[in-house]
């Protein structure tokens, strides 16, 4: 069987396609059907904490759509409805995500291994009534948040001490995260962001929770045919990264695909590993258009693809000390017809009513004039989504002159 080598750009064009970079933002407003073609293709949502410009998993649908209104995720997540039924549940995927509801049972069944609430196990094993009267309180109280959780169960209701790290959490809370890794219990709603606990049978569709389960290697295999969807040309270990598979599981699920023509693979020239892709995958002849990238978005979430398909090297540095930041806190790559151009370091200053670019920084060789120009726009278009008045620019990077008089 032959197999067909392609150019590096054309691997670059292919993902940004999968990852509905290829099309022009919508010209009206966004309806909660765009919300659901969206999610077709980019198939999760990470969760995070970070809050210094957006949550994370509202500003990947920014970059492809445009403004629009936030209630669309939260009604589909977290708020549904008799007529707006739910389309999204949380669960462990790439990290702690939103998907659609109809993957849970893919994300359930075997496939991956388990993360880091394994450390909990033992907690569990060696207090099985505890996890009994969570479950009991959670079925008595639901959605609940784990202090409610503490209260009602009669335990110590005490502040974090000074200094102490997240995981130095109450067995209660322990426990919740525990179930909550194995998928025994769920999000039912969020307040304040806060996660409130329920049962997946008072969460989910009944047409899911009625499905059969699928085996592993279904589930595998399935959640593989999704990775390629949306990433458009990967490695298996690219591929198996979006859901974070278990490495076997993952690389007997493309043997498996590519004997049964549902992958196909490629050569992409200066890769170091094979590469596999969707047959008839999408590759436009060129890529136009602007996006500011949060650094959880699908398109940059794993580094050393991104440095592979763009050239860019792309740390986070939020627990990197201050002074040895080199781009500073919470950076955005920014993408410009299908290049990633500059990275500017964004920060939502509520109080003042504006979005500050405390940095902002040119890739080598770009248009600088026609970077801050498109910059400039796409600031001022994120920061009225936003709900702020202006866009203002800090004193460091090399862009950082030219985008304050872009600005005035």
């Amino acid at each position: 069987m032959s197999t067909d080598t392609i150019a590096p750009a054309t691997a670059r064009r292919a993902a940004l396609a999968a990852q509905g970079f290829a099309d022009p933002r919508p010209s009206g407003p966004i309806t909660r059907r765009r919300l659901v073609r969206t999610l077709e293709r980019i198939r999760l949502l990470q969760l995070d904490s970070v809050n210094v410009a957006v949550r994370a998993h509202y500003m990947p649908l920014f970059s492809r759509l445009g403004p629009y209104d936030r209630a669309l995720v939260d009604d589909a997540a977290w708020a549904p409805s008799a007529r707006r039924p739910r389309l999204l549940v949380e669960y462990w995927a790439h990290e702690a995500s939103l998907l659609p509801v109809q993957d849970w049972p893919l994300l359930r069944a075997g496939a991956k291994p388990e993360g880091w609430w394994r450390n909990y196990r033992a907690l569990a094993q060696r207090h099985p009534t505890l996890v009994d009267d969570v479950l009991a309180a959670v079925t008595e109280l639901g959605p609940v948040g784990a202090g409610a959780l503490e209260a009602a169960l009669g335990g110590p209701a005490r502040p974090r001490a000074p200094g102490a790290s997240w995981w130095e959490r109450s067995d209660v809370k322990r426990v919740c995260e525990y179930l909550f890794g194995i998928g025994e219990l769920t999000t039912g709603t969020r307040r304040h962001f806060q996660r409130l606990y329920d049962l997946p049978e008072r969460v989910l569709p009944p047409d899911v929770l009625a499905a059969p389960p699928p085996s592993d290697g279904e589930a595998a295999r399935a959640l593989v045919l999704g990775s390629a969807a949306a990433l458009g040309v990967a490695t298996e270990p690219d591929l198996r990264d979006y859901y974070r598979l278990a490495p076997a599981r993952s690389r007997r699920a493309v043997v498996e695909l590519v004997d049964a023509g549902e992958l196909e693979q490629v050569d992409v020239r200066g890769w170091r590993h094979p590469a596999y892709r969707l047959p008839g995958t999408r590759v436009p002849r060129r890529i136009s258009g602007r996006a500011l990238l949060c650094p959880f978005d699908p398109l940059v979430w794993e580094r050393a693809r991104t440095e592979r398909i763009f050239g860019f090297r792309y740390r986070i540095e939020i627990y990197v000390p201050e002074p040895k930041r080199e781009f500073g806190y919470y950076v955005f790559p920014f993408l410009l017809d299908g290049e990633l151009v500059a990275r500017v370091d964004l920060k939502a200053d509520r109080r003042a009513g504006v979005l500050r670019v405390p940095g902002a920084f040119a890739e080598h060789d770009v248009d600088v004039a026609r970077v801050v120009a498109e910059l400039a726009a796409e600031l001022r278009e994120m920061a009225g989504w936003l709900g702020l008045d202006a866009v203002v620019a800090g004193e460091r990077g090399d862009l950082a002159a030219p985008l304050t008089a872009a600005l005035r």
